[in-house]
């Protein structure tokens, strides 16, 4: 019988690298979607490394073991959100492809320019939403802002996204 996430977690506070790394395993894919809807591709797996660090310093403050995966999860989007705000707000006309955003439902739509024209935070509360399928709550948490703040930042984000399918503007909010 496998572990749990709180055994392996109290076994890695203890200081056992292979229970972590075991935690690691089981959530690695899931903090590496979580975090390439923030980010994108180039630099997500760096950032959930690098958020992996941090936490195996940090593990002897998780309080609650059962917890360890949204610890994992909290910390790795929180590094996402950071990375995103030291990118540069500006880029090139000509490096940016035309976007394909089309409002007749037959037709193409490309989503990954969409979804990196909205602010990271509102990118990923549009992740844990319908991705992740995390409530307000959960959300709230992962980000570490109150509920009221993730209905803002989804409601934002869904005006943004319907701007961008009527034809608006495809630079990137900060």
């Amino acid at each position: 019988m496998e572990p749990s996430d709180a055994e392996l977690a109290r076994k890695a506070k203890a200081g056992d690298p292979d229970a972590f790394a075991e935690l690691v395993k089981r959530y690695w894919n899931d903090l590496v979607r979580s975090a390439r809807s923030i980010l994108g591709d180039a630099d997500a797996e760096d950032a959930v490394q690098d958020a992996l660090v941090t936490a195996w310093r940090k593990i002897g403050r998780l309080r609650d073991p059962a917890a360890a995966g949204a610890w994992l999860r909290r910390i790795s989007i929180r590094r996402c959100l950071a990375a995103a705000r030291r990118r540069p707000s500006t880029v090139a006309l000509g490096s940016v492809p035309e976007p394909a955003f089309h409002a007749n439902p037959g037709d193409r739509v490309d989503v990954a320019s969409i979804l990196n024209a909205l602010a990271p935070r509102q990118r990923a509360v549009m992740h844990l939403t319908v991705i992740e399928g995390c409530t307000d709550s959960e959300i709230a948490v992962a980000l570490g802002i109150r509920p009221g703040s993730v209905r803002a930042h989804r409601r934002r984000a869904r005006g943004r996204m319907e701007e961008l399918f009527r034809g608006g503007s495809h630079e990137p909010l900060e």
